[in-house]
């Protein structure tokens, strides 16, 4: 009896010491093209902020590529695509960027960053009355975007966006 007890306990044991290794999604070597994307911009932001622009600009410019990437295996992720028009934008490229956001709306019409960027975009490019109409589609959403929108609008030309 201790023997069909201990024959059980090896056979558990050993079933779930293999299936423990075998989900690949749990591998940290494995890396998301999105999320490193994200932890780019963020790095980038906090060297904007602190008027290292060229700097920036490298960091932007290699979370486009992770971007890209991140594109090409999910073409229907409006987030993906407010990333790439944002990184687009801080590098100084306004066409591409404007394309990416409004791709990104041809998906979700309604989402917040995208209508706030685009209208940061549009302000940057002159198009005041086009920012507006951004600002118009977020004034039911009482977010965040709205009031920074809002405030770039009010006082377009004082703040680097």
């Amino acid at each position: 009896m201790k023997i069909f007890f201990y024959i059980i306990s090896i056979i558990l044991i050993s079933t779930y010491v293999f299936a423990a290794g075998s989900d690949s999604s749990s591998d940290s070597s494995v890396s998301d093209p999105y999320k490193d994307a994200k932890n780019l911009v963020k790095r980038a932001g906090k060297l904007e902020n602190k008027d290292k622009i060229d700097k920036a600009k490298k960091l932007y410019a290699q979370a486009f590529k992770k971007l890209e990437k991140a594109y090409s295996s999910d073409k229907n992720n409006p987030d993906i695509l407010n990333y790439m028009g944002y990184t687009s934008r801080k590098i100084g490229n306004f066409d591409q960027a404007e394309k990416f956001y409004l791709r990104g709306l041809n998906i979700k019409p309604d989402h917040n960053g995208i209508n706030e960027y685009l209208g940061e975009l549009y302000v940057q490019t002159n198009r005041i009355d086009k920012a507006k109409e951004r600002l118009e589609v977020l004034k039911s959403c009482n977010c965040e975007e709205f009031k920074e929108l809002e405030l770039i609008i009010k006082t377009r030309g004082t703040k680097v966006y």
